[in-house]
């Protein structure tokens, strides 16, 4: 009888770990649908994010559904992508990264809201495969400037490193994330990509992702600045 039971558990390994598998690439397939509804909302908003920023941008960061709480002291937790703008134009591969901080200040509730980073020099991007980093401190942010046709160029003081952009619930939110860390998601990379490259590879675009939802996000973030 324990002789079945082992077979029946060497049997099942196999299995179990390929539905384990197959459960996690769908949860970041799912996490690249929303970035990239995130970002086709974005581009419906009459004070959406300038088109001259976006033909800027070296790289983005999108954190679809990042939690916003807390009651004097708060705290932020979201997943989300990081994609770095090629020299002809086009996007690396996404890779998974996470959220997380605190602040303090009068506040109160939980709001979910949907968090869009974009990146003036690429550098910063490449650099957080190595390590974290912090926002307001190894790099300056600063609340984006809107208007789907200002120029970002000569409208606005350009003087940060990274511009954001937060929307709840249709409407432009303000969100402090002085101090909230970014770190990549080695996991959820190696599930969705089926390897243990790093993000300076992904990044790279040595295997260029041929999954449908990649390369949906990929046109949806170009044609927000090609418009």
């Amino acid at each position: 009888m324990k002789l079945i039971t082992s077979l029946k558990h060497v049997l099942l390994l196999p299995l179990i770990l390929f539905v384990t598998t197959i459960q996690a690439q769908d949860k970041q397939q799912q996490k690249l649908d929303a970035s990239t509804k995130v970002i086709q909302e974005f581009g419906k908003l009459r004070e959406s994010i300038p088109k001259q920023l976006m033909q800027k941008t070296e790289g983005i960061i999108i954190i679809p559904g990042l939690i916003n709480a807390g009651f004097v002291v708060g705290g932020k937790r979201g997943k989300g992508i990081a994609m770095i703008k090629n020299a002809d134009g086009t996007w690396s591969n996404p890779v998974f990264l996470t959220m997380t901080g605190g602040s303090l200040g009068f506040q109160a509730g939980i709001q979910s809201v949907d968090l869009v980073l974009v990146f003036l020099d690429k550098t910063s991007l490449q650099n957080i495969g190595k390590s974290s980093f912090t926002l307001g401190g190894d790099i300056s942010v600063a609340a984006g400037p809107v208007g789907r046709n200002s120029s970002a160029g000569t409208d606005y003081k350009m003087e940060s490193e990274v511009y954001s952009y937060s929307r709840s619930k249709g409407l432009f939110a303000g969100i402090s994330l002085s101090g909230s860390s970014l770190d990549i998601d080695q996991k959820a990379n190696s599930s969705f990509y089926g390897d243990e490259d790093g993000a300076a590879a992904l990044f790279a675009n040595k295997k260029a992702s041929t999954v449908p939802a990649v390369k949906t996000l990929k046109q949806t973030l170009t044609n927000l600045y090609r418009k």
